[in-house]
């Protein structure tokens, strides 16, 4: 992308862009040499300040009280940047809350705007929470307001199109960035059939501990696969919320010994265990994406996982979302 003359104001919800040095505020000043200016405004409480990553990159926080007035601050704000210094484009993390604020200076402003897609709101089980439903309804709301959208997937680009009716040419299908040729040439430095030697097949998950992944579902199926490879293993890295609920259900199924539960790898751990995984295993209820299934395809990791996001795209066998057909699908993979 050519440096243009825009100057850009996004609206965010990451509040790591306040971390100078991290990966969030780099990527941003990478970002900004796209444009003229980049401005970005951030949901965040009243500690945060106002700071610049480089010359031509600010980051503002709302600095709310509660976290109800994000969008209302952020609209406030939105209004004094846009103001003070010509913006000439608007882009949204999301299609819900930030899209909130971004619709709203649009319509006063009649400034283009871009919404971002990353999550699958399509999804089958997507709005199967209260706080969904509601994010859901919004995004229905908002998305046919924007100029453009820029998705992460073909699967939600289709879903647009064919659900919602929006055009195609307003779409543009943008994949979370993968460096696919260095998990190839990754040295493998962490062999997971040495560090656990107990088993004979391991299976690994990677996967931030929440209700979204879904992995009490892998948990539920494991018994199963036990009673064809007794001594297979189930490595889960990641961590979250739910790591204590987890922790439990591991107990009351009676599989503890036969799974391990590690905290986040860095990169290169990770890309070692994919390729020394005999299968990596995906139970999520939606993805937008879906990065982890390409790092274990660019590894030549089998991949068993429930049709979210790229599944289909990184040749996984696909597994419905019942612990008897995930088992079976572990098993005939794991067997083959």
């Amino acid at each position: 992308m050519e440096k243009t003359d825009m100057k850009l104001l996004m609206i965010s919800t990451d509040k790591k862009m306040f971390e100078k040095g991290s990966e969030v505020a780099l990527r941003q000043i990478e970002y900004a040499k796209n444009f003229e200016e980049l401005h970005i405004i951030v949901f965040a409480p009243r500690s945060f300040q106002e700071i610049s990553l480089g010359s031509n990159v600010w980051v503002y926080p709302t600095r709310s009280s509660i976290k109800f007035k994000y969008p209302l601050d952020a609209i406030r704000l939105g209004k004094f940047v846009i103001g003070g210094r010509g913006i000439t484009d608007i882009t949204t993390e999301d299609s819900s809350l930030t899209a909130m604020t971004g619709v709203s200076l649009k319509k006063r402003f009649n400034i283009p705007l871009e919404i971002n897609i990353h999550t699958d709101i399509g999804a089958r089980y997507f709005a199967s929470t209260f706080e969904n439903k509601i994010r859901k309804a919004l995004s229905l709301s908002y998305i046919p307001k924007a100029d453009k959208l820029r998705v992460v997937s073909d699967r939600i680009k289709s879903y647009l199109v064919d659900s919602l009716g929006i055009d195609p040419s307003r779409v543009t299908v943008r994949p979370i960035a993968v460096d696919v040729n260095k998990i190839k040439n990754a040295p493998i430095t962490a062999d997971l059939h040495k560090k656990y030697p107990q088993f004979d097949k391991v299976v690994l998950m990677a996967s931030r501990l929440e209700r979204e992944k879904n992995i009490d579902l892998a948990l539920h199926a494991w018994p199963e696969v036990l009673k064809k490879i007794p001594k297979a293993g189930l490595v889960i890295v990641g961590k979250g919320s739910e790591q204590g609920n987890l922790s439990q259900l591991v107990e009351k199924l009676g599989i503890k010994d036969s799974v391990i539960f590690e905290s986040w790898a860095n990169q290169a751990t990770l890309a070692s265990y994919y390729k020394t995984a005999d299968l990596f295993l995906n139970t999520s209820l939606y993805e937008g994406y879906g990065m982890t299934l390409v790092e274990a395809q660019a590894a030549d990791c089998k991949i068993v996982s429930t049709d979210v996001g790229v599944a289909k795209e990184a040749g996984a066998q696909i597994a419905d979302w019942s612990k008897d057909d995930v088992a079976a699908k572990i098993v005939y993979s794991l067997l083959v």
